[in-house]
C-alpha cells in the first residue's frame, strides 16, 4: 500500500516537456505579435546604413518623409541611401521630400546619398538634388528638369454628341483650364507665369544642390533627359555606379569599416498601392483629378 501511495504522488514524467513546449509556444506567439505590431523594432546599436526606396510616380510624400524622419532619429543609422527609380510626379510631394532630405542633413547631421535606378527624372531628380552625393548607373535616364501641365479641350466632341457644357463661376479665371471650352491667350499667359515660377523653383533647387551658377543650371533645365554618363559630364551626377556602390560610398563617408549593414523599412503589402504605382508608371499622362495640376514628371 505504501508503494502504491508513493507512485500516485509522483508527478507525471511528461510535465517538464509539456512546460517547455508551452514556453516555446508562448515565445513564438510573442515574437509573432511583435512582428505584426512593431515590424520595424530595432534594438541593435551596430552602425548601419538605412535604405529608403522612392519608386514609381511620386503621388504622395507621407511614407518617404516618415521614413526619413524615423531613420534620422535612430542613433545607430549613420547615413541614408535614397534609391530613386521614378520619372517624377506631383510638384508638392517632390518638394516635400526634397525639404525632408535637407532637414535630415542639416538638423540630424546625417549623410544622404542618392542612388539612381532605371530612371530618376524630373521630380525624381529634384529629390536627388537635395542629397550629399548622387550615384547613377551609366544608362540611367535622368534630368528632365522642367514642369508640365496638361489639359484637354473636349468642346468639339461635346458638340458632336449634342452635349453643352455649362459653367457658373464667380471670378474671371475661376474655370481656367476647363476642358469644356478653348483656352484664351490671356488664360494661357496666366498659366505660363505660374509654370515659369514653379520651373524657377526647380532650377534654384538644382543650382543650390549641385553648387552650380544659376545660369548654368538654367541652361540644363529645358526638359531634356540625360543618360547617367551624360549627367556626370554635365555635373548633375557625382559618380557612376549601382546601388551597392552607393551604399559603400555612404559607409566610406561616415567611416563604417568593412561591409556595411543595411536596414530598410519593411513595407506592408498593399494591392491598392501596387496598382496605383504600376498604373501611374505605365500611364503617367492619365490624370483623373479634375482641374489644373502641375507635375515634375518626365513625359513619355
Amino acid at each position: 500500500m505504501a508503494d502504491e501511495a508513493i507512485q500516485t504522488e509522483r508527478p507525471p514524467k511528461r510535465r517538464p516537456l509539456r512546460t517547455l513546449l508551452w514556453v516555446l509556444g508562448g515565445g513564438l506567439g510573442f515574437l509573432f505579435l511583435v512582428n505584426i505590431f512593431f515590424p520595424d523594432l530595432d534594438l541593435s546599436t551596430e552602425d548601419r546604413i538605412a535604405l529608403i526606396r522612392v519608386e514609381g510616380v511620386i503621388l504622395d510624400s507621407q511614407t518617404t518623409v516618415g521614413e526619413l524622419k524615423r531613420f534620422s532619429e535612430n542613433p545607430s543609422v549613420k547615413a541614408i541611401v535614397l534609391r530613386i527609380d521614378s520619372p517624377g510626379g506631383g510638384v508638392v510631394p517632390s518638394q516635400e521630400i526634397y525639404d525632408a532630405v535637407k532637414r535630415v542633413r542639416s538638423k540630424s547631421n546625417k549623410t544622404v546619398i542618392a542612388s539612381m535606378g532605371s530612371v530618376a527624372a524630373s521630380g525624381g531628380y529634384y529629390i536627388a538634388a537635395a542629397t550629399d552625393r548622387i550615384v547613377a548607373n551609366p544608362g540611367t535616364l535622368t534630368g528632365s528638369i522642367g514642369v508640365i501641365m496638361e489639359t484637354a479641350n473636349i468642346e468639339g466632341l461635346l458638340q458632336k454628341i449634342g452635349v453643352e457644357g455649362v459653367v457658373i463661376k464667380s471670378g474671371k479665371y475661376k474655370d481656367v483650364g476647363s476642358p469644356l471650352r478653348k483656352m484664351s491667350d490671356e488664360e494661357r499667359g496666366l498659366l505660363q507665369t505660374v509654370m515659369d515660377d514653379v520651373h524657377k523653383q526647380f532650377i534654384e533647387a538644382v543650382a543650390e544642390g549641385r553648387s552650380l551658377e544659376l545660369t548654368d543650371a538654367q541652361a540644363l533645365a529645358d526638359g531634356r533627359i540625360f543618360t547617367g554618363r551624360q549627367a556626370k559630364e554635365a555635373k548633375l551626377v557625382d559618380e557612376l555606379g549601382d546601388l551597392e556602390d552607393a551604399i559603400q560610398l555612404a559607409a566610406d563617408v561616415v567611416g563604417i569599416e568593412g561591409e556595411p549593414k543595411v536596414v530598410e523599412t519593411r513595407r506592408r503589402f498593399s494591392i491598392r498601392e501596387l496598382l496605383e504605382s504600376k498604373f501611374s508608371a505605365m500611364f503617367p499622362k492619365l490624370d483623373f483629378h479634375s482641374g489644373v495640376s502641375m507635375k515634375y514628371l518626365m513625359a513619355f
